[in-house]
């Protein structure tokens, strides 16, 4: 090597310090609150809490709120199947009432007219029955009104089965079969417990339901099918189909005069005029009014009237449970279906009493376009 060559100086490594002995390392600083990482200061934890809190509170809130529209629609629903339930119930009944009237006054004139007539009506009459049952047996019922509906079918069903007796007893006993009356007048009893399950039983739940659940209603017709417990007699049964039982006395007819006078028919509140075609709605079925007087000097009962219409089969009766003498009455008849349109005649009746033998007053008849 010359010697003017330069020869590399070695590198120089620093010697590393070592911490003296028995020394500790400083504290480390604490980072700037903005820098990230690190806890949050109690003031921020604080918020956090209070917005859970408030978060919590106001889902409780919803919930609640929930649960309470759930519970409304449910109430309503449920006041809305009790009013269903029982309006169907009043509709019920009131049919059955008025077909009660009918079977009634059927019992009450059938003497006066063909035995297969009365046949056909009562037999009509059965079948009304049968349909108002099975439709109240399809009635959609509460169940805080299933109770009561099992009285309520009771009830019709007797209805039923009484008029199903009937049916096969009603010509042999106005052939004076005394069985048959005596038949008769056990289905009217009938009938009468059938007014005492739904008046006393069906009746009183039915508004107790109803009450409980704080659902105002109409009400309910009272239910009477028997108009008067005389019908539970055989001697008044037979009185009335003008025959008597075996060992019965024959009816004692007050002395004096009876009768009745037919003196005027409105429907809808217009007097029919009997000069003039009287025009009339057929549809629903006509009811007409019967005005009249007790003619006589004795109180007569069960007095029956009639409307027909002539060339048909469309009728109506109804029964006044008792007039008075030298007194003025009314009684409502509705036809039984309705009338075919076009114009016919409708005679006025009121049927005649016992012991009445002036008959020349006692109906009206008129020309009626039915439209």
């Amino acid at each position: 090597m010359s010697f003017f060559d330069e020869v590399d100086e070695p590198p120089r490594t620093e010697p590393r310090s070592t911490p003296r002995s028995g020394s500790r390392p400083g504290p480390r600083g604490r980072r700037p609150s903005g820098s990230g990482g690190g806890r949050r200061p109690p003031g921020a934890q604080q918020s956090i809490q209070v917005r859970r809190a408030v978060a919590l509170g106001a889902l409780l809130v919803v919930i609640l709120l929930i649960a309470l529209g759930v519970h409304s629609c449910q109430v309503s629903a449920n006041n809305s199947a009790l009013q269903d339930y029982t309006n169907k119930v009043s509709s019920l009944i009131t049919q059955s009432n008025q077909n009660g009237a009918q079977v009634f006054s059927v019992l009450s004139t059938a003497a006066s007219g063909s035995a297969t007539t009365a046949q056909h009506n009562i037999d009509d009459a059965l079948a009304t029955a049968q349909n108002i049952y099975k439709d109240a047996q399809n009635n959609s019922v509460p169940g805080a009104m299933s109770t009561a509906n099992g009285k309520l079918l009771f009830a019709l069903r007797m209805r039923v089965d009484g008029l199903t007796s009937i049916a096969s007893e009603i010509q042999p006993a106005l052939a004076n079969n005394s069985s048959a009356i005596t038949q008769i007048a056990a289905e009217n009893a009938r009938f009468y417990t059938s007014d005492v399950v739904y008046k006393d039983y069906a009746s009183p739940e039915i508004y107790s339901a109803m009450h409980n659940a704080g659902v105002r209603f109409a009400g309910l017709p009272a239910g009477q099918f028997v108009p008067n417990i005389v019908w539970m007699q055989p001697d008044y049964v037979a009185t009335a189909f003008h025959t008597t039982l075996p060992g019965q006395a024959p009816a004692k007819i007050a002395p004096g005069l009876h009768g009745h006078q037919l003196n005027s028919v409105q429907v809808a509140g217009v007097t029919l005029q009997t000069g003039s075609t009287n025009a009339i709605p057929a549809s629903p079925p006509p009811t007409f009014q019967l005005n009249f007087a007790n003619t006589g000097t004795n109180n007569e009962t069960d007095v029956v009237c009639k409307v027909t219409v002539t060339g048909t089969s469309v009728t109506g009766t109804a029964t006044v449970g008792e007039t008075f003498a030298g007194k003025n009455a009314t009684c409502q008849v509705k036809l039984n279906s309705t009338p075919p349109t076009g114009t016919h005649t409708v005679t006025a009746t009121i049927e005649k009493v016992p012991g009445e033998k002036n008959l020349n007053n006692n109906s009206l008849s008129f020309p009626v376009t039915f439209q």
